[in-house]
């Protein structure tokens, strides 16, 4: 991933949130995939609100961005909060997942009447 974003971390900052985002996958076999250009392609997501298949090509595929996505917003019940959430609060984005979830949902309720 040579192409820089604005959304992008540093790798120092990475380091500090990387075990909390591989205690969300089994480790059955080696990982193939590059952890930090998948964060930051789900950042560049959330800042950018692009769908999932209008990521740059320097990402990773955007189905396993989207897998990885998937897994790290999964709540373990109502009264926790997501791996993304807690990883995004570690590196100062408290209000980036929510914001995109706003987004997602005005989006998806646009033009819809009121019944």
């Amino acid at each position: 991933m040579p192409k820089n974003y604005p959304s992008d971390i540093t790798h120092e900052q990475f380091e500090k949130i990387k075990p909390l985002l591989e205690s969300a996958r089994k480790k059955t076999r080696p990982r193939t995939l590059n952890l930090y250009e998948i964060f930051c392609a789900v950042l560049y997501v959330l800042k950018s609100g692009c769908q999932w298949r209008m990521l740059p090509e320097n990402f990773p595929n955007w189905n396993s961005v989207y897998a990885y996505f998937a897994i790290w917003t999964e709540k373990p019940d109502e009264t926790k909060t997501s791996i993304l959430e807690d990883v995004l609060k570690k590196i100062g984005r408290r209000n980036a997942y929510h914001e995109w979830k706003k987004r997602q949902d005005e989006f998806l309720y646009r033009g819809r009447s009121k019944c």
